[in-house]
C-alpha cells in the first residue's frame, strides 16, 4: 500500500529539520578535515615563499645560438627564503624566441638569500631574446636569454670549458642541418674508438673533413680546437697545425691520401657545460679525444702524435713538430746511470707502439717493465716527469696542470723501459732515438706514454716518429 505523505504534515516538517541538521554537520566535518590537512602539510612546495626574485641577476651557464640544441642552466637569485623544501617544476616555454623550456630543479630554500636553479633545454628557432615567465613562492618575474646568430656569437669573454662550448655552438651554427647531423654523433664506446694513425680520412674517423668546410666554417672549427688545446710554441694547437702541414708536405711527394684536408672534427654528444660529451679532432699522425663532464675535462686520452719526416720545409718555413717529445725522452734516458739504463732496457724489438691508435682489442699489460722511478736519483725522477710534459701540454693549461699533478703524485710507482737504442749511453741525450725500432715507454699507475722511431713510409731514407699517450684510468671514461 502506498503512503500518502500529505496526510502527515507534522511528521514531514520534523523529517526535513533532521535532514537539514545532518547536512550542516557533514559540511562542518568536511571543512574541519580539509583545514586540518592543509595546516599540517608544511613540506609541500606551496609552502615555499620568498620576499623577492632578482631577475636582473639571473645567470645562464652557456651561450645560445640559433638552430643549435641548447642544454644549460639558469641560476635565479632570491631573498627572504623561508627554508621550505620545494619539488621540481613543470616546463615553462620561452616566448619571443621560441623552442626552449625552463624547468625548476627541486631543492630547499635558504633561510634568507639563495638561488633557484632551472634547466634550460631545446633548440632556439631564431636569434633575439628568449623570455621565461617564472613564478615561485608567490612572486613572478621574467628572465631572459640572448640567442645569438652565427655571425654575432661572441665567445671572447668566456673562459675554459665555457669558451670551448661557446665556440662549438658558433661553429655548429655555420653548418647546414645535414652537416650538423654528421658532426654531432652519439657518445658511445664504438664511436669513441674510431680514431687512427692511418691516412684513411673519414673511412676510419668520425665527423666532418676539413676539405668539406667553407673557409668560414674551417675557421670556426679551428677556433674550437685552439680553445681546447695547449698554447705552447711547439705544443697544443701549434703542434696540431704543424702536423697538418706535414701531411700537405707528404701530399707533394705521394698520392697516398696525404693532406690537411683529410683531418676531421666531431662532437660525441652535445657540447655543454653541464653534460658529458667528447671532442674529437685529428687525422693521419694526430688524434685528440677530449672528454668533458659537468664543465670540466675528465679525460684527454687516447691521444696520438706522429711525424714524417721528423723535419721538413714547406712554403719556406721549416717545421719539427715532435722535436720536444724526442728531446724530452732522450734527456730522460741520458739522466740514468749506466746501471739504471741496464735495469730499464728490455730485449724486445718493437715495430710500433703497442697501444696502437684505434684498436678495439688491445689492453694495457698487467706487468710493468723496466726501472721503477722511486729507485732513481731525484734529478732523474724530475726528468721522467719532464718527459711526460710534451704530451700533457697538448691540453689547455688548466687541465694540463691537473693531469700533471695526478701523474706527479704517482711518480714513485711509475716505471720506465726502453728497447733497441743500441748507441744510447748515459749522459749523452743525442745518442738516443737515432734508428728504426728505437723505443721507450713510461708506464705509471695512470699515465702511459710510448715513443718509437720507425722507417719512413713516404720518405724511406729517414726515420719518422710515432707516439701514443693513454691513461689506465680515464681512457674512454665511463663508456
Amino acid at each position: 500500500m502506498l503512503l500518502n505523505i500529505n496526510q502527515y504534515p507534522k511528521a514531514m516538517k520534523k523529517l526535513k529539520l533532521i535532514v537539514s541538521i545532518a547536512m550542516i554537520l557533514l559540511i562542518s566535518i568536511s571543512v574541519f578535515v580539509a583545514c586540518s590537512k592543509s595546516d599540517d602539510d608544511s613540506s609541500s612546495s606551496s609552502s615555499a615563499s620568498v620576499t623577492a626574485l632578482t631577475s636582473g641577476s639571473a645567470v645562464f651557464s652557456a651561450t645560445a645560438v640559433i638552430n643549435i640544441a641548447y642544454s644549460g642552466t639558469a641560476t635565479l637569485p632570491y631573498t627572504g627564503g623561508n627554508g621550505a623544501t620545494y619539488s621540481a617544476g613543470t616546463a615553462v616555454s620561452s616566448t619571443g624566441v621560441t623552442g626552449l623550456t625552463a624547468t625548476l630543479v627541486a631543492g630547499t630554500l635558504a633561510n634568507g638569500a639563495g638561488n633557484l636553479t632551472y634547466t634550460i633545454t631545446g633548440t632556439p628557432t631564431s636569434s633575439g631574446t628568449a623570455s621565461f615567465v617564472i613564478t615561485f613562492g608567490g612572486k613572478t618575474v621574467t628572465i631572459t636569454l640572448t640567442v645569438n646568430s652565427a655571425a654575432t656569437a661572441d665567445c671572447s669573454s668566456a673562459t675554459g670549458v665555457a669558451k670551448v662550448v661557446c665556440l662549438a655552438n658558433a661553429f655548429l651554427a655555420t653548418l647546414t642541418t645535414t652537416q650538423q647531423s654528421s658532426v654531432v654523433l652519439t657518445l658511445n664506446l664504438t664511436n669513441a674508438k674510431r680514431w687512427s694513425n692511418l691516412p684513411c680520412g673519414l673511412s676510419c674517423r668520425n665527423g666532418l673533413a676539413f676539405s668539406s668546410l667553407t673557409s668560414a666554417q674551417l675557421t670556426a672549427a679551428k677556433a674550437v680546437i685552439a680553445a681546447a688545446s695547449g698554447t705552447g710554441t711547439e705544443e697544443g694547437y701549434n703542434e696540431f697545425i704543424a702536423i697538418n702541414t706535414a701531411d700537405d708536405y707528404l701530399g707533394t711527394l705521394s698520392s697516398g691520401g696525404y693532406s690537411s684536408g683529410y683531418y676531421v672534427i666531431a662532437f660525441l654528444g652535445t657540447p655543454s657545460t653541464t653534460g658529458k660529451w667528447q671532442l674529437q679532432f685529428g687525422g693521419h699522425h694526430y688524434a685528440q679525444n677530449i672528454t668533458y663532464n659537468a664543465g670540466a675535462v675528465v679525460s684527454t686520452t687516447p691521444s696520438h702524435q706522429g711525424i714524417e719526416p721528423t723535419t721538413f720545409t714547406y712554403n719556406g718555413t721549416t717545421y719539427s713538430p715532435m722535436a720536444a717529445e724526442k728531446a724530452a725522452m732522450a734527456a730522460m734516458l741520458a739522466s740514468f746511470t749506466t746501471a739504471e739504463l741496464a735495469s730499464a732496457k728490455i730485449s724486445s724489438t718493437f715495430s710500433d707502439v703497442t697501444m696502437v691508435p684505434g684498436s678495439t682489442t688491445n689492453t694495457f699489460p698487467t706487468t710493468k717493465l723496466g726501472v721503477k722511478v722511486s729507485t732513481l736519483s731525484s734529478a732523474a725522477q724530475a726528468k721522467v716527469l719532464a718527459a711526460m710534459a710534451p704530451w700533457i701540454e697538448d691540453l689547455d693549461p688548466t687541465s694540463a696542470a691537473a693531469f700533471t699533478t695526478l701523474y706527479s703524485n704517482a711518480l714513485a710507482d711509475t716505471y720506465v723501459t726502453y728497447a733497441s737504442n743500441s748507441n744510447g749511453v748515459s749522459g749523452n741525450a743525442s745518442s738516443f732515438f737515432t734508428a728504426n725500432t728505437d723505443y721507450v715507454r713510461i708506464d705509471g699507475p695512470r699515465v702511459w706514454i710510448e715513443f718509437i722511431c720507425q722507417t719512413g713510409v713516404v720518405v724511406p731514407n729517414q726515420i719518422h716518429y710515432h707516439s701514443v699517450y693513454r691513461d689506465h684510468t680515464s681512457d674512454y671514461v665511463g663508456l
